[in-house]
Parts: structure tokens; sequence; C-alpha cells
């Protein structure tokens, strides 16, 4: 089982992107999922989150401008990111307990 995220690219700031993170193996409806984000030299920090009851919770540092969401018809789950700044440039991943870590994708905010 690994978890792809996906819809990375280059925006410019106070643009939008919206990131998919799919699976196979896992029902995203029954696990919590969490999106990460790793900048250059840093950590990687758990930035959004929802649970398999569909409660969610974000970091202060993109609460208001970041949602996560999920369809459990297409057993994704999504971040929507509005308002993006520059500082929000990372590598994002998404993952869920006991499924490690997939590929990330790349977002790149231009000032």
């Amino acid at each position: 089982v690994q978890l792809q995220a996906s819809g990375g690219g280059l925006v410019q700031a106070g643009g939008s992107l919206t990131l998919s993170c799919a699976a196979s193996g896992i029902t995203f409806s029954i696990n919590p999922v969490g999106w990460y984000r790793q900048a250059p030299g840093k950590q990687r920090d758990l930035i959004a989150a929802i649970t398999k009851g569909g409660s969610t919770n974000y970091a202060n540092s993109v609460k208001g401008r970041f949602t996560i969401s999920r369809d459990n018809a297409k057993n994704t789950v999504y971040l929507q990111m509005n308002s993006l700044k520059p500082e929000d440039t990372a590598v994002y991943y998404c993952s869920s307990p006991g499924y490690g870590w997939g590929k990330g994708t790349l977002v790149t905010v231009s000032s």
C-alpha cells in the first residue's frame, strides 16, 4: 500500500492549488489521513488531518487558507490550498498511520 500525492506545481502568491491523495489497499473512509509538508532544510510537519469520522484539524500556519476533504466514492483525500504564500513552498505528502510515506508532490509559490 502506498499513498500517492499529486497536483503540485508552480503558482503565484495569492493563488490556489488542489492536491489529491489516492491509494489502493486502504479505505480512506475508515482511516485517518494527514497532509504533511517538508520545506528544504526543514522537518516534515503535519498541516491538516481528517479523521475517519470526518473531523478536521489544521496547523495554525494554514488555518483559514487550506481545507482538507474526502470523497469516499473516489477514495481520495484532497487539500484545497488558497491564498498561497511563498512560505508554503514545500514537498507535500499524504499519509495514514501504519501506511508509511508515498511520493510527495512539489508546490512552489512564487512571490
